[in-house]
């Protein structure tokens, strides 16, 4: 049972309009939001914030954004943004083949060598304490620019505040994030809906 329970989609008309964003991106408004419109304000920051994160301004695609976020919550242990980020990552063109290998990224020829270095940056970002080290630092650099650093850590950052948020909140899990996660996660990891029922 979550901590707190989702408010209607129709609750506020501004964060409504607002959240049209995620159908998007996952199809459907995610409870998190619909959680944090308890207040509005936090909402509509939030709902801001994840669309300038997640914007494709610069060469790191959506879905390379949806696979870092993916790394970043496996890697914190939530559930819930597990789902959502490997469904959002297979809607923005993730083959079948690039989410079924991800975590063998490192000896993989489906990822580049970009994204291997962004993924590794992902986990050392993600881990507490931080591991970002000098080696991780040049290597990442080696890649990507320090405007594609800035988008990338914003990623990753974006799904600390959100791994935080639903794994602290046991928000509960919407049936097209349940069946992204067993369907492309439950054969390759120990994914479950843990307390998010």
């Amino acid at each position: 049972m979550p901590l707190v329970k989702p408010l209607a989609t129709d609750e506020n008309e501004e964060v409504a309009e607002l959240a049209k964003f995620f159908n998007e991106t996952l199809g459907f408004c995610p409870n998190s939001v619909l959680t944090m419109q308890r207040r509005p304000a936090i909402a509509k920051a939030f709902i801001n914030l994840n669309m300038a994160v997640m914007a494709n301004d610069g060469t790191v695609t959506a879905e390379q954004k949806r696979l870092i976020g993916y790394i970043t919550s496996a890697h914190t242990g939530c559930r819930y943004c597990e789902a959502h980020t490997i469904l959002a990552a297979e809607r923005y063109g993730g083959t079948d083949e690039r989410l079924d290998n991800i975590w063998t990224f490192r000896e993989s020829s489906l990822y580049t060598e970009a994204e291997k270095a962004a993924f590794e940056f992902a986990l050392a970002a993600s881990s507490i304490p931080n591991a970002v080290d000098d080696v991780i630092s040049a290597n990442l650099h080696e890649y990507w620019d320090e405007g594609e650093i800035v988008e990338i850590l914003g990623v990753i950052s974006l799904f600390g505040y959100l791994n935080r948020w639903n794994d602290s909140m046991g928000t509960t899990m919407e049936t097209g994030a349940v069946d992204a996660g067993e369907r492309l996660l439950e054969k390759n990891t120990t994914w479950t809906r843990g307390k998010h029922v």
